[in-house]
């Protein structure tokens, strides 16, 4: 048996609603989880809460929304990403809405004249900076299904002159691309954020060359997730509700296809207060385990 996770929008949205089910297992059908499987009317009702979410950080310009979200939507500064794109080549603060846990652009061994997929691309801060490695003879597909954040990256785009930077609006487990268009797939902190994502993780196979690669920035779990974090809407927003534990995250990747597949940087992060106060005022068994921010680089044979 496994537990069917029903996300309600209801009153303030605040909470993803759990009610145990059974349900099947295998095959085509529920996107799956670490605690069970999703149905498609409950991974669309997450959609749209993440979607609400990130929208907000375009139209309120509120930065630090998301993945570390920042008073305006979340009531903490749960900034991850801190300081690390200072320096770096092809930054746009503009594009910057601190929405990061790492810098998978600086590892994803980008040459001159690859093509290169940025998922959950936002305002485009990591494809301009993939755009300063490619050059004009590459290119750079930033795919988001936030309308807000696509209209914000293409404006950038534009202002900053650049031909070969597109933004699509679509979803990382349908990408809008054919088969084998990539060579490099790139994203921060943001498959998290995807109910499937084992799909996930075999679209990103699906559109790369062979002999392509992946780099990606993301939370994961080292330890238990207790079931009132993994329920809250607001921490799932936040990238901790919907992390998977680290050794499952690489699992699934290897199962997508992906060989020598290897975490190359990592760091611990912060609790977040309204976690542990979820535990404590639910009475949650269990305690919440290392949230870790790590890369992790993978082929595609």
């Amino acid at each position: 048996m496994t537990i069917d996770i029903h996300a309600s929008r209801e009153g303030d949205a605040n909470e993803i609603t759990i009610n145990a089910a059974a349900s099947s297992c295998c095959g085509s059908g529920p996107a799956e989880t670490e605690s069970g499987t999703l149905s498609g009317q409950d991974a669309e009702a997450i959609k749209a809460i993440v979607r609400e979410k990130y929208a907000a950080a375009v139209t309120a310009k509120a930065k630090g929304c998301g993945c570390g979200c920042g008073e305006s939507s979340f009531g903490e500064d749960l900034t991850m990403i801190g300081d690390e794109y200072d320096g770096v080549t092809g930054y746009v603060p503009d594009a910057d809405l601190r929405l990061g846990c790492g810098l998978p652009t600086e590892l994803a061994d980008l040459r001159e004249g690859h093509t290169v997929l940025d998922l959950g691309s936002g305002a485009g801060v990591d494809a301009f900076i993939a755009r300063a490695v490619v050059g004009e003879t590459g290119r750079v597909l930033g795919v988001d299904m936030t309308p807000e954040m696509i209209r914000k990256a293409r404006a950038n785009a534009e202002k900053l002159g650049f031909e070969n930077v597109h933004f699509i609006e679509g979803e990382i487990e349908a990408l809008p691309l054919d088969d084998e268009t990539v060579d490099v797939v790139v994203s921060n902190c943001v498959l998290n954020l995807v109910p499937d994502k084992r799909r996930a993780f075999a679209e990103m196979h699906r559109v790369l060359r062979p002999g392509g690669h992946f780099c990606v920035s993301d939370v994961v779990v080292r330890g238990e997730m207790p079931e009132a974090v993994r329920r809250s809407a607001e921490l799932y927003a936040g990238c901790v509700a919907g992390a998977v534990e680290e050794e499952t995250y690489l699992a699934w990747l290897r199962e997508a296809g992906f060989e020598e597949v290897r975490v190359v940087a990592e760091k611990t992060l912060p609790t977040p207060e309204t976690a542990l106060r979820l535990i404590e005022e639910g009475g949650a068994k269990g305690s919440l385990g290392t949230l870790m921010s790590v890369t992790v680089f993978g082929k595609k044979p």
